[in-house]
């Protein structure tokens, strides 16, 4: 199959890796700056976040708290394994002699099988960064819950527990956000395999990648259910010391 001469122009190849840092930037800029005007996944956890941290800080048994953090680090953990897996999957391919040319040798484009292999290999290596990055920090966060004042500890104010719930639940934050880019890469590593294809189909698939991403932060089932106590949660965000 050849395609028409408009689609098989090398202009196609050149803009595909500048659309995809251009939609991925801007979503993150864009969906970070709209996080703070309108409720989103992201948003919303924060909140619950906090108010785990005020709760944990009030119980004497924490065990149940030590194993909800041991879980969030165990599925980053399995996240960051797979991608040096895929990592591995990627340079075995570059540096053998597999023919990857065959979709443009069918679909009458250019050869960039090394190129789009780079690509793929950029991504991951950047989801592993990620990955990593959310880990460490969940582990920080587990040293943090295991130096919170003890309930009974006269020494501690309620304003110093409060500081301290919000310190801890803003390093919980950080690390599900490291996880949350990780994550993102999937998706857009996802689209560029498009790329082996032809670069407008690579490019079609990232901008569907937004949309599917778009609709679950800020407009999926989850986050509608979630909403419906934003009163309560509301009121524990006004107890934030300033």
């Amino acid at each position: 199959m050849i395609l028409p001469h408009w689609l098989n122009h090398p202009v196609w190849d050149a803009l595909a890796v500048p659309y995809l840092l251009f939609v991925w930037i801007g979503y993150g800029a864009f969906s970070k700056r709209r996080a703070s005007n309108v409720h989103c996944l992201a948003s919303i956890l924060d909140l619950h976040r906090v108010w785990w941290m005020k709760r944990m800080l009030k119980r004497e048994n924490r065990v149940a708290d030590a194993a909800l953090l041991a879980n969030l680090e165990r599925n980053v953990n399995f996240f960051a394994s797979t991608t040096m897996i895929v990592i591995a999957a990627i340079l075995t391919a570059f540096t053998s002699k597999i023919d990857f040319s065959m979709f443009d040798q069918t679909l009458g484009t250019h050869d960039h099988s090394h190129l789009k292999l780079l690509l793929l290999l950029g991504i991951m290596v950047y989801a592993f960064f990620s990955f990593t990055w959310s880990l460490r920090q969940y582990g920080f966060g587990s040293v943090l819950m295991g130096a919170a004042p003890d309930i009974n500890q006269t020494t501690v104010n309620a304003t110093q527990r409060k500081e301290y719930a919000y310190s801890t639940a803003k390093v919980l934050d950080q690390a599900s956000h490291a996880f949350n880019y990780g994550l993102r890469a999937y998706y857009y590593a996802l689209a560029a395999i498009a790329w082996f294809i032809h670069p407008a189909m690579f490019m079609l698939a990232t901008t569907w990648v937004v949309v599917v991403l778009y609709r679950r932060e800020f407009h999926s089932k989850p986050v509608h259910v979630m909403v419906k106590d934003i009163d309560i949660l509301k009121a524990k965000e006004e107890e934030k010391p300033s």
